[in-house]
């Protein structure tokens, strides 16, 4: 399987977070360390930093008894900080405060990724006055860049009548990629142009797409699919029939942003990003795109208003004569 972004591929990231000390105290990090690498592009080197860092935090967490990484605290991430600072080495060194400030960095992020993928409910870093990397923005396209990247496919072939309907539906109804991939043809309504989504935490959603990923996706189905003989109800299937894969959109998303010369790291979930991005810039309210991206908390969507706003401050700047 070939590496994402960092040169790692997801089965050296599975190998890394399949430790039964880190697994038993962490929850979910296979999934952040394969955030950072699919999502983020972080390097090897830094991928086992954080890996590292990890580690130390669990075995924080076993030494002082403390449940499960899920219910943390923020009182827990301050004490944290203070073992790594008074935590002693074998050759009688202490942690140096960059290493203090990466670690926190690494766990900070951790904590961040399970709130924004609400597999908790409260973001427990928020007031910790620790060193902290710079809360970066999500990432989303320019609509002519979207547009760029959706015209890639060749369109007179399974493959490309598969790629184009996958990328509409990506950017056309702001599906998370493990979203995209458990689809199976009874989840689709081409008369209402609906689709019912299976999101986090096994929670149902029925999301609406356009008119150009419809005809995209009935182009494929009627014509394109079948040519690829799939073996089971998937929507999405790859080259040998089965069910495609995460790691397969992945490829196929990056792929097409080469293709089209997009100068950014575009991921799958970029283009989730750019659908909420483009709502709220063409007017949507908020609790509507919330209801569209199946977020369980406003404080998640209210992440792309930030953009949104850096979006008309740009757009101000260039355009007004007092700018």
């Amino acid at each position: 399987m070939a590496p994402p972004y960092g040169g790692i591929s997801c089965d050296e990231v599975a190998v890394m977070a399949a430790d039964a000390d880190l697994t038993l105290a962490l929850r979910h990090v296979e999934e952040y360390l394969s955030h950072l690498a699919v999502e983020r592009g972080v390097s090897v080197h830094t991928l086992h930093a954080y890996e590292r860092d990890l580690r130390l935090y669990a075995t924080f967490r076993r030494e002082q008894k403390l449940g499960d990484a899920l219910s943390a605290t923020s009182t827990e991430l301050v004490g944290f900080v203070a073992w790594l600072k008074a935590r002693v080495l074998p050759n009688g060194n202490t942690y140096s405060q960059a290493s203090v400030a990466r670690s926190v960095v690494a766990v900070r992020g951790y904590h961040r990724f399970l709130f924004v993928e609400e597999f908790t409910d409260s973001d427990i870093t928020q007031d910790i006055d620790t060193p902290r990397a710079p809360r970066a923005l999500p990432k989303a396209l320019t609509v002519d860049q979207v547009v760029s990247l959706l015209e890639r496919p060749v369109s007179d072939t399974p493959v490309g009548w598969r790629d184009s309907a996958m990328l509409e539906l990506l950017y056309g109804a702001g599906l998370r990629i493990s979203e995209l991939t458990q689809l199976d043809l009874d989840d689709l309504d081409p008369v209402e142009r609906l689709v019912r989504v299976l999101g986090k935490g096994d929670k149902q959603r029925i999301v609406p797409y356009g008119e150009p990923a419809a005809e995209a996706l009935d182009r494929y189905l009627v014509r394109g699919r079948h040519q690829l003989t799939p073996h089971n109800a998937a929507v999405f299937v790859n080259t040998r029939g089965g069910r495609l894969t995460r790691q397969g959109v992945w490829k196929v998303v990056h792929r097409y942003a080469e293709d089209a010369k997009i100068d950014a790291n575009v991921s799958p979930h970029t283009l989730r990003h750019s659908f909420a991005t483009h709502l709220l810039d063409g007017g949507a309210d908020v609790r509507i795109v919330q209801e569209l991206l199946g977020h369980a908390s406003i404080a998640t969507t209210q992440i792309y208003t930030q953009v949104s706003r850096g979006m008309l401050k740009t757009v101000y700047e260039r355009s007004h004569p007092r700018a």
